[in-house]
């Protein structure tokens, strides 16, 4: 039995991050701004210009992730950095940034995986077009991304083209897309939605029709809703939301279409996504290499919460409950690795395509008085029971899984530019006021992750 259990040889371990949370260098080597460079610290956030430093600290954290046994490293090209406005000239400082970063990796037995976007709008475009409100910003995006693919296809073999895109299908949508001004209506969510899905599907197509070795696939922001009790209305709530931000997505990157129910709702609400002449083959060409996501928690809906009117995109805005069976961090995100097994083996078994989970991880609040090693139990239970989670799902219910990375292994600003909820396994020393020395500390469950990893994952 334990034979049967033994993880493929080819299993990618590794590591997640954005540009943005990671680089630093806001304004230098020719770097043009984004949306984030302008955002301003709070008394409990950080500004986005200093991150952890990385685009001068790259080797340091490229020999830890080596150290840890880690074969792949998930990173973005920021659009802004290779393409300062957007739209014109490219940054050749920028680009070779990202070829030193890459090159890196390889020479330590780490394989690249590049996402092309990750929530960072160039400003210029997010000024002058409302982001991605505007078919000329897919069409620069397209180019954008056809330039990085052309220059890195012979070393990277796995891409993404948007971070968690299902979030672009939700009110999120206004603060990642580069979206400065308009009503936040739910016709410009459907509109920003499908210029993003016309933007992949080009980009899939681009990929496919030029390397024949290179992988691309989908990425959603994963969150199981669970129905509050048995309640048909309930449980019809937890599929409709299923549906329109995971299904429908899904359905399109392997079978080139939306959802018929999301398509019904359009028509019967007269909801303009400006669907053009075209649109549709765009799309049609798509064709998943593979399924990728990130999972972090699960969530809970309760049907009587829901206004009659309310959008299933918005269901969660109404109704998003606490799960009493379920442990939860300082941030109340339940710890749920059976749910883990579940979404796995349910993706597979419904699309038959290889999946991939490409972030997964626990925010903690740690402090390091800079001599004892933190004592990260819990990270070490929750990564534990997850990647067991993950073998029950390949070894019991037979879901084809690519790899596991986690997120932010080396401690970065959270999405919403919090140093403090920390997900990493080497604690970086700064704070959200205070950037101190960045110097980086292994903490307890490096040492753990370090030995799991060192036998492929077989014993944990």
């Amino acid at each position: 039995m334990e034979k049967e259990r033994q993880m493929p040889k080819d299993f990618f371990w590794g590591n997640s991050v954005s540009s943005m949370q990671t680089e630093g260098a806001w304004n230098v080597d020719g770097k043009g701004k984004s949306v984030y460079d302008v955002r301003p610290a709070t008394a409990n956030t950080s500004d986005w210009h200093d991150a952890i430093d990385e685009y001068h600290r790259y080797d340091e954290d490229l020999d830890l992730m080596k150290d840890l046994n880690m074969n792949m490293y998930r990173i973005q090209v920021s659009w802004s950095r290779v393409i300062p406005d957007g739209d014109g000239a490219v940054n050749e400082a920028g680009l070779a940034f990202y070829d030193r970063l890459v090159d890196g990796m390889l020479a330590r037995g780490i394989q690249p995986m590049i996402c092309l976007y990750h929530f960072d709008m160039p400003l210029a475009l997010a000024e002058s077009e409302n982001g991605f409100m505007s078919r000329h910003t897919v069409d620069a995006f397209v180019r954008f991304g056809e330039k990085v693919i052309d220059h890195f296809a012979n070393r990277v073999k796995y891409w993404i083209v948007f971070n968690e895109h299902n979030l672009y299908f939700t009110d999120e949508v206004f603060n990642i897309s580069g979206y400065l001004k308009g009503e936040r209506s739910l016709a410009d969510m459907y509109r920003i939605f499908h210029h993003t899905m016309l933007a992949h599907a080009r980009l899939d197509a681009y990929v496919h029709s030029h390397y024949a070795d290179v992988k691309i696939g989908g990425m959603l922001a994963y969150t199981p809703v669970y129905p509050e009790t048995a309640k048909p209305v309930d449980i019809m709530a937890a599929r409709k939301s299923d549906e329109f931000l995971n299904n429908n997505l899904n359905d399109a990157y392997v079978s080139g279409h939306y959802s018929p129910e999301v398509l019904r709702y359009v028509q019967q609400n007269g909801i303009d996504y400006d669907l053009q002449a075209g649109d549709t083959e765009v799309l049609a060409k798509m064709k998943a290499d593979f399924l990728a996501f990130s999972y972090y928690r699960s969530t809970v809906i309760n049907g009587d919460k829901l206004p009659a009117d309310a959008a299933p995109n918005r269901y969660l805005n109404y109704s998003f409950e606490t799960n009493r069976f379920l442990e939860t961090n300082e941030w109340d995100w339940t710890i749920d690795p059976l749910g883990f097994r579940n979404l796995i083996t349910k993706l597979y078994d419904q699309y038959q395509v290889p999946v991939f989970p490409i972030e997964n991880g626990i925010g903690i609040r740690e402090h390091w008085d800079g001599q004892h090693m933190i004592q990260d139990d819990l990270r070490i239970k929750y990564h534990k029971t997850h990647i067991q989670a993950m073998k029950d799902a390949m070894f019991i219910d037979g879901a084809k899984v690519l790899g596991y990375l986690g997120w932010g292994l080396i401690d970065i600003p959270s999405s919403h530019a919090d140093m403090e909820k920390r997900y990493g396994v080497v604690y970086v020393n700064r704070s959200n006021h205070d950037l101190k020395d960045l110097k980086r500390v292994p903490k307890k469950s490096y040492y753990w992750l370090q030995g799991v990893l060192a036998k492929n994952g077989d014993e944990l």
